[in-house]
């Protein structure tokens, strides 16, 4: 679940949905627009508040981790990633021309790290994502009638619980907690 410290991140995310609208405003523009939905009357407000609570009590100031998943295709990562699951491509590295890829893909408050380097990360590892509604996502990649993945939605004891294999045989498993 966002929370205004995620604010910047919202204001990119809109921006680049209504760019993909062909609706373009600057980043200041959705900064504004992101402030008025917490309810403030402007961006200088909600900054303040997020440096507020930058000043962390705690001096080790632990964030979420960042899921990294071994791909081998970026052509398959990306069908299937932005594709399919409605990421974006945030942005790439390589060290050189004809390297590895290592990216950053995200959609809304989930970001994750795709890597072609061999001892980054093997095959077959799971992320937990936190959604607000999974069947709105499930009737979203439905939808897309994706040829290699069709998932379901399925009851827990946790919550509604949806999840997508990758290519790679990573898995996602996107829970709508009850």
């Amino acid at each position: 679940m966002r929370d205004f410290r995620d604010a910047k991140l919202m204001a990119k995310t809109l921006r680049q949905a209504l760019a993909d609208r062909d609706i373009s405003l600057t980043h200041s523009e959705t900064l504004e627009i992101v402030a008025r939905q917490f309810g403030l009357d402007q961006w200088n407000i909600l900054s303040a508040k997020i440096d507020a609570a930058g000043a962390n009590p705690s001096a080790i100031g632990i964030e979420p981790p960042m899921p990294i998943f071994r791909i081998f295709s970026v052509e398959k990562a990306m069908e299937f990633y932005c594709g399919f699951l409605g990421f974006h491509l945030d942005w790439e590295h390589r060290f050189g021309e004809n390297f590895p890829l290592y990216c950053q893909v995200s959609r809304d408050g989930m970001a994750l790290h795709l890597s072609e380097h061999s001892g980054d990360a093997s095959p077959g590892a799971k992320a937990f994502a936190r959604v607000a509604n999974v069947r709105a996502y499930h009737a979203e990649l439905s939808g897309k009638d994706y040829r290699y993945m069709k998932p379901g939605v399925e009851e827990a004891p946790w919550g509604l619980e949806m999840t997508v294999i990758d290519p790679f045989s990573n898995r996602i498993a996107f829970c709508q907690q009850t």
